[in-house]
């Protein structure tokens, strides 16, 4: 085997290492996935693991979180480069140089499945703004936040699995927002308590008259009710869109869409129910989950 495709092959086992010790938010064990996108997902993931760490974990300064997300921006510069020489002088071999494991392996699934690499700076442009950003003006701001922390995953997704029509795009898009809005939703003490960010548009809580203060002491009241409540609704409205997404598809990649979707709307609709107390985080149960591939089976 010769030493280039070897380095490959090690990066990629290395990515996939990764991804079976530590998937919670990525798909990338699900049996469902085809088995020849399992490995080209696990170098997504473990490129959206690792910069995610750089972000959170540990007890790394905000200069040195900042610094190595930007030595990730220049390893994603470096494939950018590459892939640019790569369609000037058609017949050549893609050449990307790196060290790093998990940019030897990105940099061939970028290449060979054609994802537009602004994906990839997008979700930098959302582990950086982690690092840096704790509050939200409006609802806007959140949205914007969104586009590039959850969508690009969504629309990832799509290309590798060649359904990443306008169409298919858009819905997943609306997803993938609400998904990420979802979990904001579920875990409000959560990211108060322990990161100390707020996901909730500082605009509308002040039109609810609803203080961090009283998020922060876990205050829950006629005002707090109706702040989420309209936070759900919207949420609502923006997920339900992107139902189509789920009949466009097909195969083994469609059920697993279908399941993530069910997934979500069955923990909005716990939010929905449970307003009463907008901190306790909804848990599914056995028989939840049994509904969620009886709803991915006959969608």
């Amino acid at each position: 085997m010769p030493a280039e495709d070897s380095n490959k092959d090690n990066a990629y086992k290395f990515c996939m290492a990764i991804a079976q010790n530590h998937y919670e938010n990525f798909p990338v064990a699900s049996k469902l996935l085809s088995r020849q996108l399992r490995f080209p997902i696990s170098a997504v993931y473990a490129f959206a693991r690792s910069a995610d760490d750089f972000a959170d974990e540990g007890d790394l300064s905000n200069a040195q979180r900042l610094t190595l997300l930007e030595e990730y921006t220049t390893e994603l510069d470096s494939i950018e480069q590459g892939m640019t020489q790569w369609s000037i002088h058609k017949g050549k071999p893609f050449i990307h140089n790196s060290e790093n494991p998990i940019f030897i392996a990105l940099a061939d699934v970028i290449h060979q499945y054609k994802i537009p690499i602004r994906l990839f700076y997008d979700l930098l442009r959302a582990f950086k703004q982690d690092v840096t950003t704790r509050r939200y003006s409006s609802f806007d701001d959140i949205h914007a936040y969104c586009q590039l922390s959850a969508n690009p995953v969504g629309q990832i997704l799509l290309h590798l699995h060649q359904s990443a029509t306008e169409e298919n795009l858009n819905h997943s898009d609306a997803i993938c927002t609400g998904l990420q809005l979802i979990n904001f939703y579920q875990d409000i003490a959560q990211d108060i308590d322990e990161n100390d960010r707020l996901y909730l548009p500082l605009d509308e809580m002040k039109q609810f008259n609803v203080s961090e203060n009283d998020i922060k002491k876990h205050i829950n009241n006629f005002q707090t009710q109706k702040l989420i409540e309209k936070q759900l609704l919207r949420t609502q409205n923006l997920y339900f869109s992107g139902n189509p997404l789920c009949s466009n598809l097909s195969g083994r990649f469609a059920l697993e869409i279908r399941m993530i979707y069910a997934g979500g709307q069955l923990i909005l609709e716990k939010l929905q129910r449970n307003t009463a107390n907008i901190y306790l985080r909804p848990r599914l149960t056995h028989r939840d989950k049994l509904k969620l591939i009886w709803q991915a089976l006959f969608f």
